[in-house]
């Protein structure tokens, strides 16, 4: 630990009230009044509702942006963060945060990790003293940390989910545990439902078998993720795949569904594989996966499909530990953002057919 070293910055800081490295000392600080605060909640509240028109992806970060100001409004503080739990990673990350980046840490460490383990409200009005307070982010940012609540934020069912951080009390020597935590529970409260809501909205559009994105998924990205390239006056490339595995329902009937299932689990991962960093890949029913390959035209949306059509037709998959070549069939096309998206799939399964009729284990487009 060094947290000797960072006393002595603490102290030093508190004497000068050095607003360029942290919040001022307390005599610098103006507490805003009554009046002040309550027309800065209402104006939060204005915003939040305004975004109830949206359902954008930056409309629901937004969300989130405004629910932490309102609870470092409530509170009277100088920052504000919430951070989400990622339970399947071990993570914790901020979907909003007063004046850094977002940050992501194991959930096994700094105050919000205990408040989360140990289910309650943490509080430390000295934490460069608190063995478990994190002042990597101090460090990388300059600023002083002086105090800190942790309020963890369950869902409707009671699991907490996740939780609300408030740094430095103005105008104060620190938090009060009953008076804060009363004043910013209106807040965590709607957060918690907020991110019940946001992860519901997330695992709907994710297939549960293979953990890709399913059909929900796949409209959502083309609304939102790749909404510049479906626009008819943006002229910017855009080409889909579809395939399918090749006799699959035979794949069925010999190994059973369980191992049917393992199979479409190792399509979907090795599809995955061939993923540049803006392509996607999407479950869409049964054998079926689409892939949207954005700044890529036909010929290079074909070769694609060769590359990977090639890497099937080279590897093994073991069924009950027995090595069984699983192939793929596929049908390309560059999108036609003046058709609708229901005319493109159309036109990508003729091409699927058309592999299909031609052998299998082929690439078709045109």
């Amino acid at each position: 630990m060094e947290n000797n070293d960072n006393l002595f910055d603490v102290n030093k800081y508190l004497k000068t009230g050095s607003g360029k490295v942290g919040v001022p000392a307390e005599e610098e600080l103006d507490e805003l009044t009554a009046e002040q605060q309550l027309a800065n909640i209402y104006d939060i509240g204005s915003r939040l509702y305004s975004q109830m028109g949206t359902d954008s992806t930056v409309g629901h970060i937004a969300v989130f942006t405004y629910l932490t100001e309102l609870g470092r409004t409530l509170v009277g503080a100088d920052r504000a963060s919430f951070w989400k739990w990622d339970k399947e990673k071990h993570e914790l990350w901020t979907l909003s945060a007063t004046g850094v980046d977002k940050i992501v840490i194991p959930d096994d460490r700094g105050l919000v990790g205990k408040a989360l383990k140990e289910e309650r409200v943490l509080i430390t009005n000295e934490p460069y003293s608190d063995p478990d307070f994190n002042s990597d982010i101090d460090r990388q940012t300059g600023y002083l940390t002086m105090s800190v609540l942790v309020m963890p934020v369950a869902d409707l069912s009671g699991e907490y989910i996740g939780a609300f951080q408030i740094i430095n009390k103005l105008g104060a020597d620190g938090f009060d545990e009953e008076e804060d935590t009363k004043k910013l529970s209106l807040a965590a409260f709607v957060c918690g439902i907020a991110l019940e809501s946001e992860t519901f909205y997330e695992y709907s559009h994710i297939d549960s078998l293979t953990s890709i994105k399913n059909r929900l998924g796949f409209y959502s990205d083309l609304d939102h993720k790749y909404e510049e390239y479906i626009d008819t006056l943006a002229d910017k490339p855009i080409s889909m795949i579809l395939c399918d595995i090749d006799r699959y329902k035979k794949f069925n009937d010999n190994y059973g569904h369980t191992i049917g299932d393992d199979g479409i689990v190792y399509v979907a991962e090795k599809l995955k594989q061939h993923l540049r960093d803006d392509d996607s890949v999407y479950r869409w029913g049964g054998d079926e996966f689409i892939l949207l390959l954005p700044d890529t035209d036909l010929e290079g949306c074909k070769q694609i499909a060769e590359e990977i059509r090639a890497d099937f037709n080279d590897s093994k998959f073991k069924a009950n530990g027995i090595p069984v070549k699983i192939t793929l069939s596929f049908g390309c096309l560059r999108y036609n953002v003046n058709k609708s998206v229901k005319d493109n799939i159309a036109v990508a399964d003729d091409y699927l057919f058309t592999a299909k009729d031609d052998g299998r284990n082929r690439v078709y487009g045109e």
